[in-house]
């Protein structure tokens, strides 16, 4: 496998954690352990202008013991107050108003290193490769496996984690 082919058809990763994925998606993966900082603390914010895939989402993020933050628009969740404790953003690419690449952009030049995971129905190669060179966890098409989210969940709370610990 390269670097940034397929797994199961639909996820793609940032080449730095290219092989994580492949560990979680062979069930290497601890998800939610015990003694980790992970569960429980962790803020995962959903924004995504389609109500049932933000809801969707959002449900399987909490019955992971995580806590889910929902926003139908980045300005929405830019203007919420919760940005400094997201410790993962999943962000739908298109959306009416600031797209989820405007999103992380402003993130970034904010001076946020908030891991972030890319969704979309439209899973064109030019929003993948986009979203992987700036940085993203991952870009899941829609639909997509609650598996293979989970495991880039895992991926961005882990990659959180480390950065908190460097700092």
């Amino acid at each position: 496998m390269t670097l940034n082919q397929s797994v199961s058809g639909e996820l793609f990763c940032h080449p730095s954690v290219a092989i994580l994925v492949v560990a979680a998606l062979c069930g290497e993966c601890v998800h939610r352990t015990e003694d980790t900082e992970l569960s429980g603390s962790s803020t995962i914010s959903i924004v995504d202008d389609d109500p049932f895939a933000r809801d969707a989402i959002g449900d399987l993020i909490q019955s992971l013991g995580y806590r889910a933050v929902t926003f139908p628009s980045a300005e929405q969740f830019l203007g919420s107050g919760r940005v400094g404790e997201v410790a993962c953003l999943i962000a739908d690419v298109q959306m009416p108003g600031m797209s989820g690449f405007d999103l992380q952009n402003h993130l970034q030049a904010a001076g946020y290193n908030t891991p972030v995971i890319f969704i979309s129905a439209f899973p064109e190669e030019r929003f993948r490769t986009r979203a992987l060179n700036a940085g993203a966890v991952a870009f899941l098409s829609k639909p997509f496996e609650e598996a293979s989210l989970i495991g880039c969940i895992d991926l961005a709370l882990a990659s959180h984690q480390q950065s908190h610990q460097q700092k």
